[in-house]
């Protein structure tokens, strides 16, 4: 089937105990969601309704149809840094545009069954532009953390650091205090949550967030809260807009568009398999990206921004103990109901309060004592991973994928034609070739013959023998169009020079390519042998 959305198979032993585990799953997360879908709205440059409504309507959707039975989707930390250069460059309404577009990117890269390669993405690269992001996000929340008077971050982060400098002497005592006082209240939660029975299972943000604005409401504090920058939030369902689309705009808005789609692609299905290893189970990545590009196309027309696979909010749901795509859906009806009966109270939320949640969010989501381990590895991967760092706090997240592909690509490269060798068959492993050094000459190839190891093969050309070679393909695992085409200059040669050619132990994969490239063909009768012993011996008797 094509479209196989996790919840058509999850009901096997469905029971009323695994309903209720869903639902208050679902709750919870939908209580942990709250601060989350608001503060990344407003480190992105957007309203706070924004993450809301996202949350909302993609969390539902991405439950609906997604390939995880357990991941919650909407919007994500990982997503700040881009959409936030986007709405400073192009502005909100473009910014919707490359939102769908992004959709659609991930639903053609989950109908082309593209999902497994996503996971052929270094590891070093993840770590980079992950860290780079986490560094970036905790940037970004120093003005609300220390209440400077900036009436606009730049995304750049030069400037930012220039802004930053130059409003240092704005910072408001309060706001700092406020600040200090909800990442306290979070890592204490952390520490003694296990000590307030039923209460243990609400996260320590969700406190910090009603701690912050219980202080602020009560004291009347000075400092910026929703209400007081965006006029709170509104208190009904979000409308159904047309996004203006223009051919124009949509060509300026490819680039990050296609950086959102990957981006969310490689987001959602990490997530996807941290779930999996939490329930044993295993998630399709295929609809998983359909269902994400639903999502990102659906969003937008109510106002929405990028959305994803969420790793903390999927960790809560599965910790909570949801078991399907239900608790999910829950998620999302709860923040439904808390905007229809409970937005007005959101205007009291401090400003300082969820930037504290979100720098405690940036640092658990940074991968640091990777750092501190670099040391541990190879010259290749430490140059990878940092040049993806760097690049993305000091660039972009998009030069630094590249580059940190370019830079694995070429570690790849080079480690792979390292393991392949030839070496020259001795006669004390084989006495038939005694004697015959010169004459008949056998060479032993390993690993694999593609465009970075062909030199292996071109360093016989400079050594052939008077009479006949033999190659001893049994040891090789792999050959690209590269080394067919160099093998096939070597048979040449030999041809021109009237030396026999012999090819012994050509099986599997490489003996598919050469059919496929009528190498094969092109060899005369007799050059095709099992095994070297035998191609020896027919060699001695020609």
């Amino acid at each position: 089937m094509f479209i196989q959305p996790k919840i058509l198979t999850s009901f096997a032993g469905y029971s009323k105990t695994l309903f209720a585990k869903d639902v208050l799953a679902g709750i919870t997360v939908g209580i942990v969601a709250l601060p989350l879908a608001m503060a990344f709205a407003i480190a992105s440059g957007l309203k706070p309704e924004a993450g809301i409504f996202t949350a909302i309507i993609a969390g539902g959707l991405i439950s609906l149809l997604g390939g995880s039975r357990v991941q919650i989707g909407g919007p994500a930390g990982a997503f700040i840094v881009i959409v936030y250069g986007i709405v400073e460059r192009y502005g909100v309404s473009n910014l919707l545009l490359a939102t769908a577009m992004s959709g659609a990117f991930l639903i053609l890269m989950g109908a082309f069954r593209l999902g497994t390669l996503v996971r052929f993405i270094p590891i070093a690269v993840i770590i980079g532009f992950t860290n780079g992001i986490a560094f970036l996000i905790g940037l970004s929340q120093l003005k609300d953390f220390f209440g400077l008077s900036i009436d606009k971050m730049p995304a750049q982060f030069f400037p930012a650091l220039q802004t930053l400098y130059q409003a240092a002497d704005t910072f408001n005592p309060i706001a700092l205090s406020v600040a200090c006082g909800s990442l306290a209240v979070i890592i204490l939660w952390k520490l003694f949550h296990k000590h307030f029975g039923h209460l243990s299972h609400i996260p320590g943000t969700v406190i910090a967030m009603v701690v912050a604005t219980v202080v602020t409401t009560l004291w009347d504090l000075p400092i910026d809260t929703i209400g007081s920058r965006f006029g709170g939030i509104p208190s009904g369902l979000p409308h159904f807009e047309w996004i203006p689309i223009s051919w124009d705009n949509a060509q300026f808005m490819l680039a990050p568009a296609l950086t959102l789609a990957l981006l969310g692609a490689i987001e959602s299905l990490l997530c996807a398999r941290i779930a999996d290893s939490l329930i044993h189970d295993r998630h399709n990545s295929n609809q998983e990206l359909m269902a994400q590009g639903v999502a990102n196309v659906v969003t937008p027309f109510f106002g929405g921004m990028p959305a994803t696979g969420t790793i903390a909010r999927t960790v809560t749901n599965v910790e909570s103990g949801a078991s399907t795509p239900i608790a999910g859906i829950v998620h999302a009806l709860t923040l439904l109901i808390i905007i229809l009966f409970a937005a007005p109270l959101a205007k009291d939320i401090p400003l300082a309060g969820l930037a504290a949640i979100l720098m405690y969010v940036a640092w658990n989501m940074g991968e640091w004592k990777k750092f501190i381990e670099l040391k541990q590895f190879r010259l290749p991967y430490r140059i990878t991973i940092l040049s993806v760092f760097l690049l993305t706090v000091v660039m972009d997240l998009t030069v630094a994928v590249q580059v940190g592909l370019l830079s694995a690509f070429i570690t790849f490269i080079y480690r792979i034609s390292s393991l392949s060798r030839c070496e020259i068959a001795e006669a004390n492993h084989f006495p038939a070739l005694e004697n015959q050094r010169g004459r008949i000459d056998a060479y032993r190839i390993h690993g694999a013959i593609f465009f970075g190891a062909v030199k292996l093969l071109e360093k016989i050309e400079e050594n052939l023998p008077s009479q006949t070679l033999l190659l001893d393909l049994k040891n090789v695992i792999y050959v690209d169009t590269s080394g067919i085409d160099t093998i096939s200059e070597l048979a040449h040669l030999c041809k021109v020079r009237n030396i026999r050619f012999i090819i012994c132990g050509l099986d599997h994969q490489p003996y598919e390519m050469a059919q496929r490239s009528g190498f094969i063909e092109k060899l005369q009768q007799g050059s095709l042998y099992p095994d070297l012993i035998s191609g020896i011996e027919a060699a001695l008797h020609s």
